[in-house]
């Protein structure tokens, strides 16, 4: 048995990072060009269409890959995806674009040009409609919707040449990889079957009890959490790794866990985030998500198990990674 194949109809991984002379001309071309500021979780989404991480997107969606997305699931060519991967810009700077400009996209947060984009498109979007299919709300108080509400005037579609993968690689050496890394590693461990865990806290027992069920059925664990921004009062990703590193080594059989990161900001999208996360992780190679409880979750907006059942709600085939899911974990102290 193989390791899944990446997602989309082509099957084999997108990465859309620039490379030797080819990046160093664009970002000389890309100086002299427009610029547009984006926004951190822009920036995330770019770095993983770079590294391959969000195969098979080209870029940032058209108005129909959005609607189609948001309502049902799937992109204008039919290509499953359950939450739109899109880029806001001001009306001012919208109107000084014409489809078919190419333009460069700045960060604040990494203070350079992360990529070039070719705007295949202009349009605005009704974001209520959107928070209320991705997050089932429009409660402002809720984390992505203050996100999506908080966005700018006018989406811009297009293609993109990523120029940068920001500064993940340099503080995260040896954890920041890349689904090519991920899939290599594997096969040189031997592992066909692997169940990615994804992490936005340190590792509790629940989560060491998941990880190990995940061992039990698997050839390994890939223990993939996110690097990007969180919400106030999570606990930051130094601090993540350090504690998830000492588990590893005292607490795991050896050589059955592989810990990463990836350079998303969290959505707290519930149901719709676990679907994404299944999808990336099919590109990263792995056969299983574990979904637990409360998946992605936040507040109260979204029941516990939520996450698990959305996956019987699409379209059969839509994806090749498998949820694992797993019901309450406690310990029972009448055993003692």
């Amino acid at each position: 048995m193989a390791l899944v194949n990446p997602h989309g109809k082509e099957k084999k991984l997108k990465p859309l990072l620039l490379t030797g002379a080819e990046l160093e001309a664009e970002k000389k071309k890309a100086a002299s060009l427009k610029q547009i500021k984006i926004a951190s979780r822009e920036a995330g989404d770019l770095i993983m269409m770079g590294i391959g991480g969000f195969t098979p997107l080209t870029g940032f969606m058209t108005q129909a890959d959005w609607k189609g997305v948001c309502a049902d699931f799937k992109m204008a060519d039919g290509t499953f995806w359950p939450i739109p991967i899109t880029l806001s810009a001001s009306k001012a700077d919208a109107d000084g674009i014409k489809v078919g400009d190419e333009i460069a996209l700045f960060s604040d947060e990494f203070e350079k040009i992360m990529a070039t984009m070719k705007v295949t498109e202009k349009y605005t979007i009704d974001k209520t409609f959107e928070c209320k299919h991705i997050f089932t709300t429009a409660d402002m108080e809720h984390p992505g919707v203050k996100m999506v509400m908080e966005q700018k005037d006018v989406n811009l579609a297009g293609t993109v040449k990523v120029l940068s993968q920001g500064g993940f690689p340099a503080q995260y050496p040896g954890l920041f990889l890349t689904p090519a890394e991920t899939r290599k590693m594997f096969e040189e461990k031997g592992w066909n079957t692997v169940a990615a865990l994804q992490l936005r806290n340190p590792m509790h027992r629940s989560h060491e009890y998941l990880a190990k069920i995940a061992v039990e059925i698997c050839d390994g664990v890939l223990i993939h959490q996110l690097l990007g921004k969180l919400k106030p009062g999570d606990i930051p990703a130094e601090v993540r790794v350090k504690a998830i590193d000492k588990l590893v080594e005292l607490y795991f059989v050896k050589n059955t866990c592989i810990q990463a990161g990836y350079p998303l900001d969290m959505r707290y999208a519930g149901p719709r985030e676990a679907l994404l996360h299944a999808t990336f992780r099919q590109n990263y190679g792995c056969y299983y998500m574990i979904i637990g409880r409360d998946h992605a979750g936040v507040g109260e907006y979204y029941g516990p198990f939520d996450a698990q059942k959305i996956f019987d709600q699409i379209p059969a085939g839509s994806l090749e990674t498998k949820p694992l899911k797993i019901d309450w974990t406690f310990y029972c102290k009448k055993c003692d």
